[in-house]
């Protein structure tokens, strides 16, 4: 079965939501969560500051899915996320692996 690395980034307000649907629908799959910072975002989704420096704050969260738990992971994100402006990408997976 293919899987795939599933990328969304999200305002800081929308985190808490996000990381806890994430919880809800795949509680057996491990993700991580990062702050980062977004460039190229929507002029009207920045603050004045963000503006000056030409980024956003942001947080990235990644998780591995099959095919059809991407499925799921994208109507859980039109249902319940919509207007929110969190961007994703999925890549193919090469290698998963574990070290015990």
């Amino acid at each position: 079965m293919d899987k795939y690395c599933f990328s969304l980034v999200c305002v800081p307000d929308v985190e808490e939501k996000l990381l806890d649907a994430l919880l809800t629908a795949f509680n057996e799959e491990v993700f991580t969560s990062t702050p980062t910072c977004s460039h190229g975002t929507a002029m009207g989704r920045l603050s004045p500051a963000e503006q000056v420096m030409g980024r956003s704050r942001s947080v990235l969260v990644q998780i591995l899915v099959s095919d059809p738990e991407m499925q799921t992971l994208l109507t859980l994100l039109a249902d319940d996320f919509a207007g929110t402006g969190i961007r994703y990408w999925a890549t193919p997976l090469a290698l998963e692996g574990e070290v015990a």
